[in-house]
């Protein structure tokens, strides 16, 4: 559990951006968006990244604290922009151009983040965030402070050519779940070799990791819990799609959400399933609960 006056119990760790979409831009990064979503399920959640010293990232913390999460672990990076992905939708199915050389590429570790990481019961983390030596090694460093019964989610989130097979084992070495949708299953099959139906390849990356849950999204096809005990599958709650922006990050949140508060496998799917289908029906990734 966590320890008497710790704040928080989980952080989402990596990238915090703007994502420029054809109607304005909206708060993102996939550990914001995570962040965010399992914050409102009822865990006190924090994201760890980093914003430029200009209007843009002033933009970012000013945003970040009027939707009730905390901006405590957000660094401010002077000789890098903040990050900006540029959005293009195709029937609600988003294509991202992501920035380089951006402000949460340079997330630097320190004594705060030793200390939080050592007092949470749940991380989340990508791929996407490790393009950059400064914060993959931050990223390392976090993961190896937390305790050994904390949740390590590795959203995998594989984007443009920000990823290797290297980056990907050593991630899957440090996690303890793997969230992975059904396009980027086939890159990490590749990757590890995996041979099989879904389910056989889910099976024997569980083993190679020694991993105690696979979160396999598939879109409007639904999704699979996969654990040691269990396999939960769920088809997509049917919407009418703004546009698919967060939902993935959704579902993780939820996931993570409900994992801490100890709820059955099978009731954390359905919620989350529901909740990354209600996304959907918004614009970007963060939407207000309430109007």
């Amino acid at each position: 559990m966590t320890k008497p006056g710790i704040k928080y119990r989980m952080a989402g760790i990596g990238e915090i951006l703007w994502d420029l979409l054809p109607d304005g831009k909206q708060l993102g990064g996939s550990p914001m968006n995570v962040v965010y979503h399992c914050q409102a399920a009822g865990i006190k959640s924090v994201v760890v990244s980093a914003v430029g010293s200009d209007p843009l990232g002033n933009e970012i913390i000013e945003k970040v604290r009027r939707i009730g999460n905390s901006t405590e672990y957000i660094q401010i990076c002077t000789d890098r922009p903040t990050g900006t992905v540029s959005v293009l939708l195709n029937q609600g199915i988003p294509d991202f151009t992501i920035h380089k050389n951006v402000a949460w590429d340079q997330i630097k570790w320190n004594d705060s983040l030793k200390e939080l990481a050592g007092n949470l019961d749940a991380v989340a983390f990508g791929s996407l965030s490790q393009r950059d030596e400064i914060s993959r090694t931050t990223i390392k460093k976090f993961l190896s402070h937390m305790r050994p019964d904390s949740i390590r989610v590795f959203d995998i989130n594989l984007r443009q050519d920000y990823h290797s097979k290297k980056l990907v084992s050593e991630a899957l070495e440090m996690a303890t779940i793997l969230k992975i949708n059904d396009e980027e299953m086939p890159v990490l099959s590749a990757y590890q070799n995996l041979e099989g139906s879904v389910y056989d390849q889910i099976k024997e990356i569980i083993g190679l990791y020694k991993l105690d849950l696979v979160a396999f999204t598939k879109g409007g096809m639904g999704s699979i819990l996969y654990s040691h005990e269990l396999i939960s599958e769920m088809p997509a709650t049917k919407v009418k799609i703004q546009d698919t922006v967060g939902a993935g990050d959704t579902f993780t949140g939820v996931l993570i959400a409900g994992l801490l508060q100890g709820k059955p496998l099978e009731e954390i799917h359905q919620e989350a399933a529901n909740l990354a289908a209600w996304v959907c029906t918004k614009e970007g990734g963060t939407p207000p609960y309430k109007a």
